[in-house]
């Protein structure tokens, strides 16, 4: 019983020490991450090999594994900007991002954890400076909404390019003007939907007016085709034929011949 403790002693400090190998050796990734190997000993970030994936990982305990989040990211920023004009300008942009995985240890070596607000703030504060500078203010409130946010994405791409951050979108997501710019804006707006709308009802009147003169003009043509077909000689014949047709009738009636205009018939006793 004497003996037990020198003899179990050291086995239970072997067995601490292993527990502590393995704890500091064992490194779990989880999902959408990667790890970035650092060796201590060797040649420092590990550029050359793929980044560690997701899952358990055994590394040497005197290196370091540094997890990055390799799904898309959002990151929204306000900003204040200048207009063409020099009017101050609040915008409100979302990027969408993420690291190159397969350069995920040179972003780490050369930009460290802190690559967001050292390359891609910076980038897209300066490219949307540079496209909004571009426009009116009417321009951002209105029409070039569209416009900017792909000018801003192209911009911001140029920058990031080659630094390591792969960009999938850049979205603009309000557009703050001054108050008076703002209500003088939607003023102009609303005359010139105002004017539009008076112009189209000036069109569609003047398009009423001409069908009417078209219409007008057509029953005047027929009228004078047929006044110009009917002659005496016709008027004649119709009222001929329209006598042998009352004569053949069943009711009793009295018809003048010739007793009338021009020689037509006169019907006179219907019963």
């Amino acid at each position: 019983m004497e003996k037990f403790p020198k003899i179990g002693l050291p086995i239970i400090i072997a067995i601490v020490i292993l527990i502590v190998v393995i704890a500091k050796s064992a490194v779990t990734i989880g999902s959408g991450e990667a790890g970035v190997l650092y060796r201590t000993f060797d040649e420092g970030v590990v550029t050359n090999e793929p980044p560690l994936g997701e899952g358990f990982h055994v590394v040497a305990p005197w290196n370091k594994v540094f997890v990055y989040e390799v799904r898309q990211q959002e990151l929204v920023e306000r900003m204040n900007v200048l207009s063409s004009n020099g009017l101050d300008i609040k915008l409100e942009a979302s990027i969408w991002f993420q690291p190159a995985y397969e350069s995920l240890g040179k972003l780490h070596q050369e930009k460290s954890e802190m690559y967001k607000e050292r390359v891609l703030l910076p980038a897209i504060r300066s490219a949307a400076r540079s496209v909004v500078g571009r426009y009116t203010p009417e321009q951002l409130y209105s029409s070039k909404r569209d416009a900017i946010q792909q000018e801003i994405f192209e911009e911001t791409q140029k920058i990031v390019k080659d630094q390591y951050i792969q960009l999938n979108e850049v979205l603009v997501r309000d557009v703050t003007l001054p108050g008076t710019i703002k209500d003088a804006i939607e003023r102009k707006l609303r005359q010139e939907q105002e004017s539009l709308e008076y112009e189209f009802r000036l069109v569609t009147a003047a398009k009423e007016a001409e069908k009417r003169i078209i219409d007008a003009q057509g029953k005047a043509d027929a009228n004078r085709i047929l006044s110009a077909s009917l002659n005496d000689q016709i008027l004649r014949d119709k009222g001929i034929e329209a006598t042998v047709k009352l004569s053949e009738s069943a009711n009793s009636k009295v018809i003048v011949i010739g007793s009338g205009d021009s020689g037509l018939p006169i019907i006179l006793g219907n019963q």
